[in-house]
């Protein structure tokens, strides 16, 4: 396997991991360990599936060309805007559940070093203008920053899993929190076990990048989809195993107190400390990615001058919408994770799906997915499904 195949796993699996993983056992807490992994595998399933349904749509479309273009050739201008749109809330919401996130921790970082109380509104402030900054760097300096960020996250992620899986305790994965509805709690889940499981939007890079090599295409979309799984089922078995899935879910959500209670579960302060930064590096890693995408979105969109006023202009459209929603949302990080789930489906399996019917009717050549029409139409129920979890749970 040569070292631009690994680049390209990484980079699927990269994509994926991220402030998502922190969210999971938030999440499922409630849910118990065996149906909180039978989930997981679910939804990586239908990831995995929809991946390679991309990989379809991308080669029958042309090498090089990016969703946008591909929705343009097979659905039109109306199914361009759907895309258009869909990404767009995908990326603020998304934008908006790591603010949340982002400004929880540096509260608690604030406390532990400085015995500083930040309220939530100064710690949103503080994020995002801070952090929030590096956006308007452009991609040169983000892709240096996030490589760095990511490698060291990878590495202190072993280390967390190395001093914390001797401490997983039987009786606390064996835990399930009480709950009036289980129902309810399942719902609750799925939209944040897919949001996780999101790595599509760099399938059409990859497809260019690897000149549309259908066996290695195949071959870096299944391995790259793998290795999210696998971590997060050894991040839910700490995480559970440890503090317990019925304190987990009394948390209501707070990834701080999350963090708090796995850092008390070491002896060594070095770990606690591994154990916070870790959490901080896959927060801003996921931020920067995220936020880079939606600058550049809103100044092609707004066709920004590349001007200090213009970059100012797209920093402003980038970061105020979601701003105020952390502001006014202080809890919001899992429902927020959850609702980028109904765009994630639109892009991820409504589209592809249509688009797919489309180019197979016109021609029959080509690389094709398993499963014929029949797997199509089951993906719309699921996509359905999913949607139509996190619009009960909104409700």
């Amino acid at each position: 396997m040569n070292l631009k195949i690994v680049g390209s796993i990484a980079i699927v699996a990269g994509t994926a991991i991220g402030a998502g993983m922190l969210a999971l056992p938030l999440a499922t807490a409630a849910m118990g360990l065996i149906p909180a992994l039978l989930l997981m595998l679910v939804v990586w399933a239908i990831s995995a599936y929809t991946a390679l349904l991309m990989l379809e749509v991308n080669l029958r479309s042309g090498i090089g060309d990016n969703l946008h273009l591909i929705t343009g050739k097979s659905l039109g201008s109306k199914g361009q805007i759907v895309q258009s749109l869909s990404f767009l809330s995908l990326l603020f919401a998304l934008t908006a559940a790591y603010l949340t996130g982002g400004a929880d921790l540096l509260a608690l970082k604030a406390k532990a070093w400085f015995d500083i109380e930040l309220s939530n509104q100064t710690a949103v402030l503080l994020f995002t203008f801070v952090l929030g900054g590096f956006a308007a760097l452009g991609v040169h300096w983000i892709d240096k920053i996030s490589r760095a960020l990511f490698s060291t996250m990878i590495v202190l992620l072993a280390l967390v899993l190395v001093f914390l899986l001797p401490e997983v305790s039987l009786d606390a994965l064996a835990q399930r929190a009480a709950t009036n509805s289980l129902t309810a709690v399942w719902l609750s889940a799925i939209p944040v076990v897919v949001t996780s499981f999101g790595f599509h939007v760099c399938i059409a890079t990859l497809v260019r990048y690897l000149d549309g090599d259908v066996p290695t295409l195949r071959r870096v979309l299944l391995i790259g989809s793998t290795i999210p799984l696998f971590c997060y089922v050894l991040w839910l078995l700490v995480t559970l195993g440890t503090v317990g899935g019925e304190a987990i879910a009394g948390f209501n959500g707070s990834l701080s107190r999350l963090i708090s209670a796995l850092q008390e579960i070491s002896s060594q302060p070095l770990i606690s400390k591994v154990i916070g930064l870790f959490a901080d590096l896959a927060l801003v890693t996921s931020f920067l990615g995220v936020t880079m995408s939606l600058f550049d979105f809103n100044a092609e969109l707004i066709r920004a001058s590349n001007t200090v006023s213009g970059r100012i202009q797209t920093w402003l459209l980038t970061f105020m919408p979601p701003l105020v929603c952390a502001l006014f949302v202080p809890e919001g990080f899992i429902a927020l994770l959850g609702f980028a789930a109904v765009p994630l489906v639109v892009i991820t399996v409504f589209l592809p799906v249509l688009i797919a019917l489309k180019q197979r009717a016109e021609r029959h050549d080509g690389y094709q997915v398993a499963g014929g029409n029949f797997t199509l139409g089951l993906l719309l129920l699921l996509g359905g499904a999913i949607i139509g979890a996190q619009l009960y749970v909104a409700i």
